[in-house]
């Protein structure tokens, strides 16, 4: 569709790296329909400029001490709300120097689009009066049940009690109250008033960018618009748009390029990749017992082991003498890994996932079937969908987490024939992730509403 050229728009990521990749996704694909792209970012993790050439960057100091930047690996929410309370005052001081300095362009701003989690920003922006657009780098299944917290809370579901764990919560089947996705925090009622204030900011946006797409999620973007009453934009799997824009790579860590020359060297279909993401963390008989349900499986297997992500270890050294060794190169592993490029290796038959929406739907678009091991957050709903709701992988039930069990579900999705037909399905999705980008299908059309959109906010 054609349009005028060189709409500027404000983009303000959260600074960890499952928000970072979707919202520098999410710039490259509006910088292709002709916007022009300043970021605002943080200190913390900060974005290298010379990586998007395209895109113009502006930082402030967010006032966060090293105790509180550490909070992020151990305690999600005492970091988003530190981030939510420091940043006001440095974030609305640059915000309003850009926005002065463009009051002597011809081409003023056009709104602000923030990660949904920064909830702090809606109220700025609207004292600044430039208008906002929230992106959620979550799925929206997982966001109707942050949405319906306080309802939960008011039915007795919160706080989770260990006897009620396997009961049904009959508001949102198939979930049970072990599903709920709660986070790694002493203190639920801010999770809950924290959840409130994200809903309250969105509510007053004018509208919602999802990564999703309508064949995967439709009824709950449904109930959703019904809920919030603001145009809901899913325009995902952003991952798979071909932009002319830079395609550098967003990650914080270094990827091992040898994954993808080892999986060269595997027969299709047959390897199983493991990673749990740039934030969880497990204990060392965890990480035993995954270390031998691999092995012991006959499987081979690319595993990603990031540095301190084990308790008490650096990297490998909780693994016993020779392990690898004996292995014969059955067995990579490294400390990261280039995951888009992995998971669509013809090598690559399963992976084993802690649930990251982002994992999940480059998972999804690559027709792979999964093995779940949600840690927190929205990660059991992701996993609860993938299994009993899409039916495209397998869930690691909670207290089932030992070798035996590993050995045996990585079996059933390898060779029998529940994990043959959990591959069909998983292909047939791949499928609809497909058609819904090209022209006429329905991320395509949503894309065009959203142009339409920010255009109408001048």
């Amino acid at each position: 569709m054609e349009q005028k050229k060189g709409q500027r728009l404000v983009l303000f990521p959260l600074p960890l790296q499952g928000h970072m990749n979707p919202m520098l996704e999410l710039a490259n694909i509006l910088h292709s329909r002709g916007f022009s792209i300043t970021f605002i970012h943080t200190t913390f993790n900060s974005l290298n400029p010379s990586n998007y050439p395209h895109f113009t960057f502006h930082s402030f100091p967010d006032g966060l001490s090293p105790t509180e930047v550490s909070t992020s690996k151990n305690d999600i929410l005492s970091f988003l709300l530190h981030l939510n309370t420091k940043c006001v005052q440095p974030f609305k001081d640059c915000l309003a120097t850009l926005l002065s300095q463009a009051a002597l362009d011809v081409k003023p701003y056009t709104c602000l689009i923030y990660d949904g989690l920064l909830n702090f920003t809606q109220a700025v922006s609207c004292s600044l009066n430039l208008p906002t657009v929230v992106l959620r780098t979550g799925g929206a299944s997982s966001f109707v049940v942050f949405a319906a917290f306080p309802l939960l809370w008011e039915k007795g579901y919160l706080p989770i009690q260990e006897s009620r764990l396997e009961e049904q919560v009959i508001e949102f089947p198939p979930l049970k109250v072990k599903d709920i996705p709660t986070m790694n925090t002493p203190n639920q009622e801010k999770f809950v008033e924290f959840l409130k204030a994200i809903i309250k900011a969105a509510k007053a946006s004018s509208g919602i960018i999802w990564n999703t797409f309508e064949d995967l999620e439709q009824p709950s973007l449904e109930s959703l618009k019904n809920q919030l009453n603001i145009p809901m934009f899913p325009i995902g799997p952003f991952h798979k748009y071909n932009s002319t824009s830079s395609s550098s790579s967003s990650s914080l860590l270094i990827e091992d390029k040898s994954s993808i020359s080892w999986l060269n060297t595997q027969a299709p279909k047959s390897v199983i990749y493991v990673s749990f993401g740039s934030l969880a963390v497990i204990g060392e008989a965890q990480f035993l017992e995954i270390a031998w349900g691999l092995a012991n499986s006959k499987h081979p297997f690319l595993w990603v082991v990031r540095p301190a992500s084990v308790n008490g270890a650096e990297w490998l050294e909780s693994l016993p003498k020779g392990f690898v060794e004996e292995l014969g190169g059955r067995g990579h592993i490294v400390k990261w890994a280039p995951q888009k490029e992995v998971l669509s290796h013809v090598a690559v038959g399963a992976f084993w996932t802690h649930n990251g929406w982002n994992s999940t739907l480059e998972s999804i678009c690559e027709g792979v079937p999964m093995i779940c091991m949600p840690c927190f957050s929205d990660q059991k709903v992701n996993a609860v969908y993938v299994s009993r709701v899409w039916k495209v992988g397998i869930q690691l039930e909670n207290g089932k987490f030992e070798r035996g069990e590993i050995e045996q579900s990585i079996r059933k999705l390898m060779k029998e024939n529940e994990g043959e037909e959990i591959r069909c399905r998983a292909l047939k999705l791949k499928d609809k992730s497909i058609s819904c980008l090209v022209q006429g299908g329905s991320s395509y059309q949503s894309l065009n509403s959203l142009v339409s959109h920010l255009l109408s906010l001048e």
